[in-house]
Parts: C-alpha cells; sequence; structure tokens
C-alpha cells in the first residue's frame, strides 16, 4: 500500500516570486562543480546558506523517501531536483581534484617548453628542436589521498605499526621502549632530504598533460 504525505505549504504566497527560482538552482549548481564550500555557493547564487541547506535537506529527504518506496510529493520536486543536481556536481569536482592529485603523484607534468632554431652543419636545412621539462613522481600527493581517504589506517591518528630499516639501531625486543620521537624526527629528515625541482616546488606548473 502506497503512503502520501501531507504536501509542504509553497515558500512564496501572494503572486511574489520564489526564492528557489530556475537562475538561483543554476548557480547553486554551478558554484557547486567547481568544488567550494556550501557558503561560498550560497553567496554566489545571492541566497542565504541556511536557506540553502534547508533546501537540500527537503531534497534528500524526498529522494530517500522515493527510494523507500513511497510515492513521489509534487511539492517537494523541485528540492528534489536540486538535491540530486547539487550532488552530482560535487562529486564530479571532488573527481576532477582527484585527477589533478593523482598527475601530481605520478608525475610528468609539463613545466617549460623550449623551442630553438639552427642550420644543420650537415644538410645546410634550418632544423626546429623543442625540449620539454616535466616534473617528477611526487610521493607527497599520494601520502596526502591516503591520509584522507583511508584515515583509518595512513590519518595522523593512526596507530601504524612500522618496520623501518637503515635509519640507525631501533631496539626490536618487546621490553624495550622506543624514543617514538627521536624516530620520527629521523623519519622526517630522511623523507625531506629528497630534492625537487624548483618549479614543482613553487606551483609554477604551465601545463597539466600527462605523459603516459
Amino acid at each position: 500500500m502506497s503512503t502520501r504525505r501531507k504536501a509542504r505549504r509553497p515558500q512564496s504566497q501572494g503572486g511574489r516570486p520564489r526564492l528557489l527560482s530556475e537562475e538561483v538552482e543554476a548557480r547553486l549548481v554551478g558554484a557547486s562543480r567547481t568544488g567550494v564550500a556550501v557558503e561560498l555557493a550560497a553567496d554566489m547564487a545571492g541566497v542565504s546558506r541556511s536557506s540553502f541547506l534547508a533546501w537540500m535537506a527537503r531534497g534528500r529527504a524526498e529522494v530517500e523517501s522515493r527510494d523507500a518506496g513511497a510515492d513521489p510529493d509534487p511539492a517537494e520536486e523541485e528540492y528534489a531536483a536540486l538535491y540530486e543536481k547539487v550532488r552530482t556536481a560535487r562529486a564530479t569536482a571532488a573527481a576532477r581534484a582527484m585527477m589533478n592529485i593523482r598527475r601530481v603523484a605520478d608525475g610528468g607534468i609539463v613545466t617549460k617548453v623550449t623551442t630553438r632554431k639552427y642550420r644543420d652543419s650537415v644538410t645546410g636545412e634550418i632544423v626546429e628542436e623543442t625540449v620539454e621539462d616535466r616534473t617528477s613522481p611526487d610521493w607527497r600527493a599520494d601520502a596526502w589521498y591516503l591520509e584522507r581517504q583511508h584515515r583509518e589506517h595512513y590519518g595522523k591518528d593512526a596507530i601504524v605499526a612500522v618496520e623501518i630499516n637503515g635509519l640507525g639501531d631501533i631496539p626490536t625486543g618487546q621490553d624495550d621502549a622506543v624514543d617514538l620521537s627521536a624516530l620520527a624526527e629521523r623519519l622526517d629528515r630522511t623523507l625531506f632530504a629528497v630534492e625537487y625541482p624548483p618549479e614543482l616546488e613553487d606551483g609554477s606548473v604551465v601545463d597539466a598533460e600527462v605523459v603516459e
């Protein structure tokens, strides 16, 4: 047996324009697609944060109610549509950001392109040569990903058992106390001894094409 819910009273009365207009919806979805915070998305659309969150809450409730088998409520259709569009937009922004993180981790981003022309000493023809500088793989991007996506194993507060070799004599007996502070300091010195190209350190990337 299907269930019906009491329709909510429309927010706008007396011929006043609806606050959730098609233009406002388009602005909210467009802002969400960039990945900005909820407050900024609401500001860009010209509405309050509380209104945006209230609309999203109503939309989510309607979508979940439909998924549970209830009949669609026509009064909640616009909020359900907004919820679905914003959720998809924010997921798209997250996927794009993650793809950029993977590019940095894998390396191969073009940072500098140099083109020079010279005359071949044998043929006498003008030869054009192009040289591209590309970034090396950066383990820090992978570390950022693991720390946030697998926090239970790699987060800062996670308890991780690590076997370390080549960093000095570390007590291995069960009754021996390990100086964790000293160990962390040695790890820090070792890991950050790796030198990276200056263009990678200052973020001056000029192109985002990845070499397969």
